[in-house]
């Protein structure tokens, strides 16, 4: 099997070529930089630039799938500037993707790609499904729904789509993890605001495993990434505290003052999204750390 990866360099990306050459998969790779540009056995690495409509067509010879993870981070402060940034690095890269299928004779039958729970309204106690029709009104929400009505195009070529929702995604290489347990390990970490919001989260080495699982039995539609017992950011903070043997004493950090520090970026530590990995469960999928716990103890000891 050949599958082209876009975002290969990232915090997923590069778990994801991993696991892939692994398992004896051919990876071939689209970077914007060419320095980043390689060429190993099973390993080799071609030049795009989404924003000036550049691809190298040579990256889709012989390829079955795509595994399209390109994107901005959501992870830095949303300027008006970068919040466009976030926008474009995903809509114009699945564009590219898509003019180069049309326009090129190719072999590939699927494209899977990276979504997010932002997708999903902000709600304490509702448990969402894939087939949820409501999209949450930030600017969050309306990325994702652009970004998957981006990928949807690929049916017309006769390409299956498959879009996988991503929940918080647990690292120990970066990410949001490492993020909340800097406070946590000086002894000032606490809960954002009421703390009762819901993370859905995921073990990254879970989530390469679901793409790969997609991928592999040709799963088409939308799927939620996130492992099957979401908690509380209380309860988030509790258990790194615990893990790393930590004390919790701060109050809670207030809204209002994140709100100033990070501006609406604040967002995402405050939304709410009760996710549901049932469907992917159903089609046989197994998370391997299914428990908060045991992935922290993965990860942070």
């Amino acid at each position: 099997m050949r599958i082209l990866i876009t975002g290969a360099t990232g915090l997923i990306g590069k778990e994801m070529v991993k696991l892939l050459l692994k398992n004896g998969v051919v990876v071939h790779y689209l970077s914007t930089s060419q320095k980043k540009i390689e060429s190993q056995p099973n390993f080799h690495g071609f030049y795009w630039n989404p924003y000036q409509g550049i691809i190298d067509e040579n990256a889709l010879m012989g390829v079955d799938a795509i595994i399209h993870l390109a994107g901005a981070s959501i992870s830095k402060k949303w300027t008006q500037k970068y919040k466009q940034e976030i926008i474009e690095s995903r809509i114009l890269s699945s564009n590219l993707l898509f003019k180069a299928l049309k326009d090129n004779p190719h072999s590939v039958k699927q494209i899977v790609s990276a979504s997010a729970i932002g997708i999903y309204p902000d709600h304490l106690t509702k448990l969402y499904q894939e087939d949820e029709i409501s999209v949450d009104d930030s600017f969050l929400g309306n990325v994702v729904l652009k970004w998957e009505e981006s990928v949807n195009k690929f049916k017309l070529l006769n390409i299956k789509v498959s879009k996988i929702r991503i929940g918080l995604v647990l690292s120990e290489q970066g990410g949001a993890l490492q993020e909340l347990v800097k406070p946590i390990k000086l002894g000032v970490g606490a809960p954002f605001g009421s703390g009762k919001q819901m993370q859905s989260w995921i073990h990254i080495q879970d989530l390469v495993a679901l793409f790969y699982y997609v991928v592999h039995h040709n799963l088409e539609g939308v799927y939620n990434a996130v492992a099957p017992h979401p908690i509380t950011n209380l309860q988030l903070t509790q258990h790194i505290a615990k893990v790393l043997n930590k004390p919790l004493f701060m109050p809670n950090i207030p809204k209002f003052l994140m709100k100033l520090i990070l501006g609406e970026m604040h967002y995402i530590l405050f939304s709410s999204q009760n996710v549901s990995s049932l469907k992917i469960q159903n089609e046989g999928f197994k998370f391997k750390y299914n428990q908060i716990d045991k992935a922290l103890d993965n990860l942070l000891k």
